[in-house]
């Protein structure tokens, strides 16, 4: 039987895991594909920790550009991350006419325009399912499996570790720096978690997503991102009473002025099923205009998930070896020249409700002035509760859900809302998304 030879960069958690799962499995990967996937070289600077992984028979090297320069590799495994050195990898891999798998989601959602544009000159694959939502085919789904639908809008819980801490503070009545420390302890959270709770993570992967779904250029500098980091444990019980969930959410939609491209804080009505994805696992729902809403549920992250995403796309690389480029999948499930140039939607023309939260003076006409205020920025109440503050006796907290409305409607009514003398601290917006249309 034939075989592949692979190189691989990187042998960390990921890496350890591909090479563990490829040897464990790849009898039946074998007999799928037709050939032996065979991991040839390694490259990782900690030489005796790979060594110990791989064992004897692999070759290992401190030096990575061994490998994307040995003639004897037909695939290049990118498991370093990282926006330099792997991007030159990369590129380097593919001027030598290799096909390239990588699990890097900053890397592509920054630079995908110009690595696939140098893969399509060379004729080589890319393939990069890995890059989103770990273990859950996602990629495959939109530029295969839905091929026939239009899609309308996709909304996932694609950031594991944002999701623990939001699953801690509404499950335990933690606050958010108790639940990260939490996360970063069980080893969810880096020891710097920026990426994760500022929603830069996620915002990489509905980038790849939104360029998959509607057929347009990779625009990661485009997206709206908002973290976790400022969000109230008040405000998670009160979306629970109201019936919703907060959930960070990526998002983005086909709508009348473009593409929507949003990371934020979500409020999600408790019966539907994303709402309930807790801990550290992800979902995506997808809406096509033929098969409706489909759900996608599972392990975003882990060694052996995520493996099983790095050799999907091994297998699919393997497979497509001898088909002529042009009669490959594209990349972006578009061919090149039928992207478009559809125009990424500010943020103040998304149109989404809220769910507002403002603390006042408990006296008459308080209530009056505010809502005086959204109906001049054209914003119907769709449900309010008032409450008594915790700690002082002549504040209370009013706590609103809007209709749809524009963003920068919002943006004005709370401008002029905060300037009114009974209030006594900001106002809070949450957006909210009923996910059902």
């Amino acid at each position: 039987m034939k075989s592949i030879n692979v190189g691989l960069l990187g042998i960390g958690t990921v890496g350890g895991g591909t090479f563990t799962v490829l040897k464990r499995n790849q009898e039946e990967i074998a007999r799928r594909v037709g050939c032996n996937i065979i991991i040839q070289m390694v490259a990782d600077k900690d030489i005796e920790k790979a060594h110990h992984i791989v064992g004897s028979q692999t070759i290992v090297t401190a030096n990575a550009h061994e490998i994307v320069a040995n003639p004897d590799i037909e695939i290049v495994i990118e498991l370093i991350g990282g926006q330099t050195i792997a991007k030159e990898l990369i590129l380097q891999a593919i001027n030598n006419g290799k096909h390239v798998v990588t699990a890097n989601k900053a890397l592509l959602a920054n630079h995908g325009s110009e690595i696939f544009s140098a893969a399509q000159q060379k004729g080589v694959i890319v393939a990069f399912e890995a890059a989103v939502a770990g273990g859950i085919p996602i990629i495959k789904a939109l530029r295969e499996g839905l091929t026939a639908n239009r899609i309308e809008w996709i909304a996932g819980i694609i950031n594991g570790t944002s999701n623990y801490i939001l699953s801690e503070m509404r499950e335990k009545g933690l606050a958010f720096s108790t639940a990260l420390t939490s996360a970063q302890r069980l080893g969810y959270a880096e020891a710097d978690p920026t990426y994760d709770i500022e929603g830069i993570d996620a915002a990489h992967k509905i980038t790849i997503m939104a360029a998959i779904a509607f057929g347009i250029p990779v625009r990661f500098e485009k997206a709206y991102i908002e973290g976790i980091s400022q969000l109230n444990n008040e405000d998670i019980r009160n979306a629970e009473e109201l019936g919703y969930r907060i959930k960070l959410l990526g998002i983005t939609k086909r709508v009348e002025k473009g593409i929507e491209l949003r990371v934020h804080p979500t409020l999600i009505p408790i019966k539907r099923l994303i709402a309930n994805v807790e801990g550290v696992m992800n979902a995506i729902v997808v809406k096509g205009d033929a098969v409706g809403p489909t759900l996608y549920y599972g392990a975003g992250a882990g060694a052996e998930p995520t493996a099983s995403s790095v050799i999907a796309d091994l297998v699919d690389v393997a497979r497509q070896l001898t088909v002529d480029p042009k009669h490959r999948v594209p990349y972006l499930a578009f061919p090149p020249d039928s992207l478009s140039d559809t125009p990424i939607v500010s943020m103040e023309d998304v149109q989404t409700a809220y769910y507002l939260r403002l603390q006042v003076i408990d006296k008459p006409g308080v209530l009056a002035d505010i809502t005086r205020i959204l109906a001049d920025a054209d914003i119907s109440i769709s449900a309010m509760i008032q409450k008594e503050h915790a700690e002082e006796e002549d504040r209370v907290n009013i706590i609103m859900l809007t209709h749809t409305t524009q963003e920068k409607n919002i943006n004005r009514a709370i401008d002029k809302i905060e300037k009114l003398p009974s209030m006594t601290d900001k106002v809070v917006r949450i957006r909210l998304e009923e996910l059902n249309k």
